[in-house]
């Protein structure tokens, strides 16, 4: 009889557990809210995607363990689809694909965070090749997805469509989709329903109540900083203090712990040390003279341009991006009529989107833009550098010249000193004079508002020159021509300046790219 009361209870334990289990696993609503739509789940499908949320919590060990990997990364895929504009909801994505897992590969050899096939990964901006995979990098990747989304959403305006498209490519999805669900902000979903939506609504009925619990103090997290190559993550290891073994556990994306030069790279690692970092936050560059440490007020903003995508293929429409907008680099100097046919853009659009004069030559290296410029930049201020103009200016933020003289009330470029301080951002009030700091000073300040840099190019308008190195008609620079196996290196060596002023003066950002024929100011020391 006492073993059979022990049983009894030994049953209604596991029932009453059980049953407790059950109540946390979140439950499948009639209707939710995504992406800015209406879902409404009838109650077969609603039990057809109960099944995958309880499958996801069937083992409370490894749903914990993906949701650590959910909750480090997370925050850097919300940021980079907020700066693409792709709705947050669409994150959860990420999970569906590979869990979080770096290096996973599907049985059709897709790879990374975002399950990416080489191919697809090219055509948005990843690179992908024996030293770099960039689809293993949370960062890059991330943006990625978040490009693609949004590109196959101006087919459908529909983000369920686009989501689908995800799986099926976006002539698959049109297949199937037809045009039903265009602009549709209302959707049912039945038992018809495609397969992969519904899975992905059970990722986030999973995960969406997990993610509002905050990370206690001294709680792992993920510590972002951009570095330059070429370095290794063994010299990375002992700057940031952590062991080389974690870095590359980290960092999948660099396949032998060399990172080469050319562009900018995100390195990842974890940690639950206070240090003077900020989660997902670009690394801040900070002086180590106490005399020279306070936050600077003014910026050069050096890192601009940003240039991202396949910069091996720059001078191709639709490959990279300059300052996050569409560009295209000139790969020869030429008429704008000959350079908006290449790129198949009409040449009053080009004009108007690079704020042209027509008969203004396009010049081979420059960036351009094949969309609409800003109104404001991502920096808050520009310290005036010698020889630029206010159009190279614009063009170097990516924002609308009319735009940058209303904001500053200057009109002329011969009202531009060196060392002024235009405003990118917000309007300069009525009467107020634009502050002039000492350029020398300038060129070392670095901003404190710059959050999100990446790869660097150059751009503006050259200065004019003859065929051989000579004085500019003030007498104050001179014009080298650049000839095959010139390095900035070795220009700098001739004329006894460092490699940063000739960057500096010529707007040549951190990929060091100088092509021949091109013409560089240098400024007498």
């Amino acid at each position: 009889m006492k073993i059979i009361s022990r049983l009894a209870f030994s049953i209604f334990l596991l029932i009453s557990l059980w049953g407790e289990a059950l109540a946390q696993i979140p439950q499948v609503p009639a209707e939710m809210e995504f992406a800015n739509m209406i879902v409404r789940i009838n109650p077969q499908a609603r039990r057809e995607i109960q099944l995958d949320v309880d499958a996801l919590y069937r083992s409370p060990k490894h749903f914990q363990i993906k949701l650590d990997r959910v909750k480090l990364y997370m925050p850097i895929v919300e940021r980079e689809f907020q700066a693409v504009g792709v709705p947050q909801d669409l994150k959860y994505l990420v999970i569906q694909e590979s869990g979080l897992i770096a290096d996973a590969v599907s049985t059709s050899n897709a790879v990374g965070f975002w399950q990416f096939k080489q191919g697809t990964a090219e055509e948005v901006f990843l690179q992908v090749d024996r030293q770099i995979d960039d689809r293993k990098n949370i960062v890059n990747s991330s943006r990625g997805a978040a490009l693609y989304l949004k590109k196959h959403n101006e087919s459908f305006d529909n983000w369920m469509c686009a989501l689908v498209s995800y799986q099926m490519g976006l002539g698959g999805a049109k297949g199937y989709f037809g045009t039903r669900y265009n602009g549709k902000r209302i959707v049912d979903i039945d038992r018809n329903s495609h397969w992969y939506f519904k899975k992905f609504l059970a990722h986030k009925v999973a995960f969406e109540n997990q993610l509002t619990v905050f990370a206690s103090a001294g709680s792992p997290r993920l510590v972002e900083v951009k570095v330059q190559g070429p370095t290794t993550l063994s010299d990375l290891a002992k700057k940031y203090k952590v062991s080389e073994e974690h870095l590359q556990e980290m960092n999948k994306w660099t396949s032998n712990g060399k990172i080469p030069g050319g562009r900018t790279y995100s390195l990842v690692f974890i940690s639950t040390d206070e240090l003077d970092f900020k989660p997902a936050i670009v690394e801040k560059n900070k002086s180590t003279n106490p005399a020279t440490s306070t936050s600077p007020k003014y910026s050069t903003a050096n890192s601009y341009p940003r240039i991202g995508g396949n910069t091996s293929k720059s001078t191709q429409p639709d490959q990279i991006t300059v300052n996050e907008l569409d560009g295209v680099q000139a790969g020869k100097t030429t008429t704008q009529a000959n350079f908006a046919d290449q790129i198949g853009i009409k040449e009053k659009k080009f004009r108007r989107l690079n704020d042209l004069e027509a008969g203004e030559r396009i010049e081979a290296g420059e960036y351009y833009y094949t969309e609409k410029k800003k109104t404001k930049a991502d920096v808050a201020t520009h310290i005036v550098q010698p020889g630029e103009t206010l159009w190279s200016i614009s063009q170097k933020y990516g924002i609308k010249l009319s735009a940058l003289k209303a904001k500053n009330r200057i009109r002329r470029d011969q009202d531009l000193k060196a060392g002024m301080v235009l405003n990118l951002q917000e309007h300069r009030k009525r009467g107020e004079d634009i502050p002039i700091v000492p350029i020398r000073q300038a060129s070392k300040e670095v901003v404190a508002k710059n959050t999100n840099t990446s790869s660097q190019g150059n751009s503006g308008r050259m200065q004019s020159s003859k065929s051989q190195p000579t004085a500019s008609s003030a007498g104050s620079s001179l014009t080298h021509i650049v000839s095959p196996g010139d390095t900035l290196y070795g220009i700098s060596k001739k004329y006894g300046v460092t490699v940063d002023q000739l960057k500096s003066w010529n707007r040549i950002g951190n990929q060091n790219i100088i092509s021949v024929g091109q013409k560089l100011t240098i400024f007498k020391p």
